[in-house]
């Protein structure tokens, strides 16, 4: 039976990755299943913390918290289903199915991009026009620039699906990946790839490159004023917060500009070096976001005291050597 495209293929089958020997199965699946826990646990803490404590209920941590939603659904189309075919052999997924993992997985990794950029706006309005940022960054103002960012990135992930979907699959059904994505899917079409693949490429070099851009802009104007302004101390605090994030930010953006490049140029290497740079940049930045944005900013590491020791602690109103926690 074929899929109403008229397709061959009714269901791929998640390979993973290829040249991994059987017998690290159980090793790989425990692996990304401990990351899967400490992602939603790590992510659970502030979603907890932001709904007991209205302290946290400021443009900040409405930012953080679109970035712990996001990246715990995104970990969440993910990470099962890879899990479960080492672990128990399971890695068929239908037809229809891998087109939906494949919409979710660029979406909400769209998501994720434009809520740092988001997050690199609150960041600069707050250093470097600390004066007008309780007028710019408003709890309404925020909301609305959230709620743009889960719109505008439904477009590039539904042109992808749309532009896929038709395609003929008669051929093989081996997704060299451990999710579906847009490069793993079309691959496999009985067709040429390039009048696809170019402009899924531009897209989410779109989605990629911009807010990467803005993000570049503020952190280099955020070091100039912390610089100008600051003490030692606070140069030191600032260095050692925002050097955190920026790995984070390099380790998100960084590698799937490379993927996206070497898959479009043709550039070669193997495809298990591939797969492990996809899922360090998939599987990292959901699982180290919490310590970063979140256990190491001095606000929620007080409630999160306040909350084991069940007694009021004096949140202190964040200054210059304290906004990039």
């Amino acid at each position: 039976m074929s899929e109403g495209n008229g397709s061959a293929v009714t269901e791929f089958d998640i390979v993973g990755f290829p040249g991994l020997h059987p017998e690290y199965y159980g090793l790989a699946s425990a692996v990304m299943f401990l990351v899967y826990v400490c992602t939603l646990l790590g992510n659970a803490v502030f979603l907890l913390l932001f709904a007991k404590d209205r302290s946290l209920h400021k443009p900040m941590y409405l930012i953080i918290l679109n970035l712990v939603v996001s990246d715990i659904l995104f970990s969440t189309t993910t990470l099962p289903k890879i899990i479960a075919r080492y672990w128990f052999g399971a890695g068929t997924i239908s037809f229809m199915a891998c087109f939906v993992q494949m919409y979710l997985v660029h979406y909400f990794g769209s998501v994720n991009s434009f809520v740092l950029f988001i997050m690199a706006l609150d960041r600069y309005a707050a250093i470097c026009h600390p004066l007008r940022y309780p007028m710019i960054m408003t709890n309404f103002n925020v909301s609305v620039l959230c709620a743009t960012a889960w719109i505008i990135s439904k477009a590039v992930p539904l042109m992808m699906v749309i532009r896929a979907y038709p395609l003929p699959y008669c051929a093989s059904n081996k997704i060299e990946q451990c999710y579906c994505d847009h490069i793993a899917i079309t691959m496999l079409a009985c067709t040429d790839r390039a009048p696809y693949g170019f402009p899924a490429f531009i897209g989410a070099m779109v989605v990629l490159l911009v807010p990467l851009g803005f993000i570049v802009f503020s952190y280099g104007s955020i070091v100039v004023a912390v610089l100008q302004i600051a003490g030692a101390e606070g140069r030191l605090k600032m260095l050692s917060t925002c050097s955190a994030q920026l790995i984070i930010i390099a380790l998100y953006y960084l590698p799937r500009c490379f993927v996206y490049l070497a898959s479009n140029v043709g550039i070669r290497f193997s495809k298990d070096l591939r797969i492990v740079i996809i899922m360090l940049y998939s599987l990292l930045p959901p699982m180290i976001n919490p310590l970063i944005y979140c256990l190491r900013t001095t606000e929620v590491k007080q409630v999160l005291l306040k909350k084991f020791r069940g007694q009021r602690v004096h949140v202190q109103r964040p200054n210059i050597s304290t906004l990039c926690n």
